[in-house]
């Protein structure tokens, strides 16, 4: 049962990170490209400008220094809008999105060695709840903090319990296999 369990979990749970891509297309992406099209507007404005020599294209007259200031201070503003709304989008790709992928192909393998392994039923069992615990606790946290907004879960993340957990789920799955792992056919 526990290796079966591993491949329940993770079969589940690539549903649910793999359902991030969707999620950030619909939610998350327009804001993006609303952000990136006032940013091209502004920097544009502000290019015509210094290409112009900063001269008033409406008026021919040289900008005044205020105007100049004014001009680039909103192409910064919107340059900054756009980062932060790009920052949104690279934290839920590098973070929930490819360690919660990453984890649950990771309880699927892991589950079909353990099915191969004749190792006795606790060690099993410790590295089957190793790796369900190293997913849950870190890229599961990663959902908590960043999709859901639950600052509680980035203490839990700064523990390193769940990639300690995912890396020592690893090693007790090396060592059982090396152990106790069937041959083909047997």
């Amino acid at each position: 049962m526990n290796g079966k369990l591993n491949i329940v979990f993770g079969s589940l749970y690539l549903v649910f990170t793999a359902a991030l891509g969707p999620y950030m297309v619909t939610r998350v992406l327009p804001q993006v490209d609303e952000a990136a099209g006032a940013r091209q507007e502004a920097l544009s404005k502000l290019q015509l400008a210094a290409q112009s020599e900063y001269e008033n294209q409406e008026t021919l007259e040289p900008m005044s220094d205020g105007e100049i200031a004014r001009m680039t201070a909103d192409a910064l503003l919107r340059l900054n809008a756009w980062l932060n709304s790009r920052a949104v989008v690279d934290g839920i790709k590098g973070g929930p999105h490819a360690h919660g992928n990453l984890e649950a192909l990771l309880n699927i393998v892991g589950g079909i060695v353990l099915l191969m392994m004749t190792a006795p039923a606790w060690y099993r069992t410790l590295t089957s709840l190793a790796f369900l615990g190293g997913a849950l606790l870190h890229s599961g946290a990663l959902y908590l903090g960043t999709l859901f907004g639950y600052g509680w879960a980035w203490t839990l993340l700064g523990t390193g319990i769940g990639p300690l957990l995912v890396l020592a789920s690893l090693v007790l799955l090396g060592i059982g296999a090396a152990l106790w792992l069937r041959p083909a056919g047997t």
